[in-house]
């Protein structure tokens, strides 16, 4: 890319490019799993209690008669509406509140994307092909930026998805609205000025609003930007900037050139890590090494003294919840994962709730879990150690142990094709859609072929 300006300038060059001349269809195709897992949790969690509430604050809409570029959009497939920037809040709520949806990027960002997508390319009736376009735009621009920083946005108290989000959603919603590199770059800027999200929320409605927020806030970036809506041109790289400013401790690039967009495509080098629970990502690596021991010889819970987990102290500070009484608690609770998963011998949305969580049986054994710090650092992983391992200590003085490097989804240990169409499935079920699920999971399959669905 012979752009000698400085990044913000460069991401709106890339994202004008990407409008011209699409990506490579190798590319279309990675960005597809991420793509169709978000739609099924956006759809799971359409009916959860943080949705029905934000609802009352961002109401739906009645069905537009005629389509305009201003036609309200519809929410998570259904038959409601909302405006394109209320829609976009609303699916990236419904799209994370269940925390079942794909991370990568240091945070969650299909959950951003998409949303911000689906709400753009339904009001302008935009094309599959287009769709992946602007999610791919939006997840190089993320890996743009989240690559240039060497600390840990959370142990600062940020949310990565919140704050990383509506810039990537305004890179998105900058292709579907067909910017030119100036407006792009103007939309990137209005879109930093926009991000946040707190670590000390997790556990609360308020995480998936970071996500819902985020989407929201990169649409209304790149609506204003359309419209001639200004930010200064080095908005990013500024020494008092966006990656400056939530830096945790300066130890942030802002100087290096943004040469390998358009040619290195980030999203086909590491593929979105999908999960396999409906619980925080940090708490996978220990569900498999649980259930692994347990398939391996079956153990009754009153017969476990004590769990030990080990992981990163920076994994280890986002599972703040040692005594959950909620699911949304649960979800941030190394506790409940292992209690939850010797108790029922699976975590999944069914043990997702308050019910379970306040089990008698749960609340006992989540008392005799421990976490036990690694200092043993993966370098792939920023924050995360190298593994993450599970103790087993019986009462008849049995000591088993488990291990495990990659978690059940991630990009280099990923689920397979049933795997993951029985997630999407389960999701549309779980979430009452209406329509033919699997005929929708074999159109999203052929996404670049087709019409927004």
């Amino acid at each position: 890319m012979a752009v000698t300006q400085g990044l913000t300038q460069e991401l709106g060059h890339f994202l004008a490019d990407v409008v011209a001349n699409g990506v490579p269809a190798a590319v279309r195709e990675a960005a597809k799993d991420g793509m169709i897992d978000c739609i099924g949790c956006m759809v799971a969690g359409s009916g959860d209690e943080a949705v029905t509430l934000a609802l009352r604050v961002f109401p739906s809409v009645a069905p537009s008669p005629l389509p305009s570029l201003s036609a309200p959009s519809r929410l998570w497939l259904s038959g409601r509406r909302a405006s394109v920037t209320d829609a976009a809040m609303l699916n990236g709520i419904a799209a994370h509140v269940l925390d079942y949806d794909d991370s990568c990027l240091r945070g969650h960002p299909s959950a951003v994307l998409m949303p911000a997508i689906l709400a753009i390319a339904d009001a302008r009736q935009a094309s599959g092909a287009a769709m992946i376009d602007a999610y791919v735009a939006g997840y190089e621009v993320w890996a743009e930026l989240v690559d240039r920083e060497a600390g840990f946005h959370q142990m600062k108290g940020w949310h990565p998805t919140g704050i990383f989000g509506a810039i990537g959603a305004a890179a998105a919603a900058a292709v579907l609205y067909r910017l030119d590199a100036g407006q792009a770059a103007h939309a990137l800027g209005l879109a930093a000025s926009q991000s946040a999200g707190l670590m000390s929320n997790f556990g609360a409605m308020s995480k998936s609003f970071h996500v819902g927020r985020a989407a929201q806030a990169g649409v209304v970036a790149a609506q204003l930007a359309a419209v001639g809506f200004t930010a200064s041109p080095d908005a990013l790289e500024h020494p008092r900037g966006f990656l400056m400013a939530v830096s945790p401790q300066g130890a942030v690039d802002t100087d290096r050139a943004a040469d390998g967009l358009g040619k290195t495509w980030q999203l086909a080098a590491r593929r979105v890590n999908l999960k396999k629970y409906p619980t925080c990502y940090y708490t996978h690596r220990a569900l498999d090494a649980v259930l692994a021991l347990v398939r391996e010889q079956p153990v009754a819970p009153d017969a476990v003294e004590r769990v030990e987990v080990t992981l990163s102290k920076e994994h280890a500070l986002a599972l703040r919840n040692a005594q959950p009484q909620t699911a949304l608690a649960a979800k941030f609770s190394m506790q409940f994962a292992m209690a939850c998963a010797l108790v029922s011998g699976k975590v999944g949305l069914l043990e997702l709730t308050d019910a379970c969580v306040q089990r008698a049986d749960i609340q006992a054994l989540m008392r005799r879990v421990a976490i036990v710090p690694d200092d043993r650092y993966d370098a792939e992983t920023p924050g995360a150690a190298h593994e993450d391992r599970v103790t087993l200590f019986g009462k008849d003085g049995s000591v088993r142990t488990k291990a495990v490097h990659r978690a059940s989804g991630h990009a280099q240990h990923p689920l397979d094709a049933g795997a993951v169409r029985a997630k999407f499935l389960d999701c549309l079920a779980y979430g009452g859609y209406a329509g033919d699920a699997a005929a929708l999971y074999e159109r999203l399959a052929r996404l670049e072929d087709q019409p927004a669905p």
